[in-house]
């Protein structure tokens, strides 16, 4: 099998487990496996972060245990819990990571990629349980945007690619493979407003803010990798590398994305 058809294979399973979980499982189990899910991927951010094996084994179950435990925990205060992750996230992404980008920060030190660890995790494991509680609509409306971007950029790179977007940090990407995502996500954008009757400007606004966020958080596991001398952070998925590898889009931009819909919520 050739590396296109083990990538498109392996994408094809992921969607035939994923979308019947968004479409019909329980809030108790669709918290259940996207604690899994971020568990798999803490144990990949430990690898990337060179934890001692044990230090990794314990910070991977850690991570989802106390992310299932904090509802329960919290009981009437999850809520509150909730949109603080959710803003903290908002910070991260929009100020700590391009100035982490920018300043090519290695940030070595073990207790520094444990918290950054948290703060990129839990927070997408929060924004995931509250857009699927808004509607399996809402969070495959969010996640197209990523998928779009990310199979758009890949083929159009491929194909076009000459001119590199952030080669000190990752060499594969380029300015190419980001205009044949911005042109799909227009496409994407004109379908979603006309189907949901939706104004054109504020959608492509949306789509175009989430494209930004997903290239930055690309990038930033991208920088994660290459300071740690690591091509992929596993090898769980054939094709596409580790789990991190192909939630590092949406770790960046599911969160934001919830903030954008409680703020709309709230006003």
């Amino acid at each position: 099998m050739t590396p296109l058809l083990r990538r498109i294979s392996t994408a094809l399973l992921l969607l035939a487990v994923f979308v019947p979980a968004v479409l019909w499982a329980p809030a108790w189990l669709w918290a259940a496996l996207m604690a899994a899910v971020v568990g798999m991927a803490a144990h990949e951010w430990a690898k990337l972060s060179h934890f001692p094996p044990v230090t990794a084994t314990v910070y991977a179950a850690l991570l989802p245990l106390c992310a299932l435990a904090l509802p329960f925990a919290l009981a009437a205060d999850w809520p509150l819990f909730q949109r603080s992750l959710i803003v903290l996230a908002v910070a991260f992404w929009l100020l700590v990571a391009p100035l982490w980008l920018l300043g090519r920060w290695q940030a070595t030190h073990p207790f520094v990629r444990a918290l950054t660890g948290v703060m990129v995790l839990l927070p997408t494991w929060a924004a995931l349980l509250y857009l699927q509680a808004r509607g399996p609509a809402v969070l495959l409306g969010v996640m197209a945007v990523v998928w779009i971007a990310d199979t758009a950029a890949y083929f159009s790179g491929r194909h076009f690619g000459r001119h590199k977007l952030a080669p000190h940090i990752s060499p594969g990407k380029t300015w190419e493979g980001v205009a044949g995502a911005a042109a799909a996500l227009a496409l994407y954008a004109i379908g979603l407003s006309v189907a949901a009757g939706l104004s054109l400007v504020p959608v492509m606004l949306i789509v175009g803010g989430l494209l930004y966020l997903s290239v930055l958080g690309d990038l930033f596991e991208s920088w994660i990798k290459r300071v740690s001398g690591m091509k992929d952070s596993g090898g769980t998925l054939p094709g596409h590398g580790g789990v991190l590898d192909r939630i590092d889009a949406l770790t960046s931009t599911l969160p934001i994305a919830a903030g954008v819909l409680m703020w709309l919520e709230r006003a």
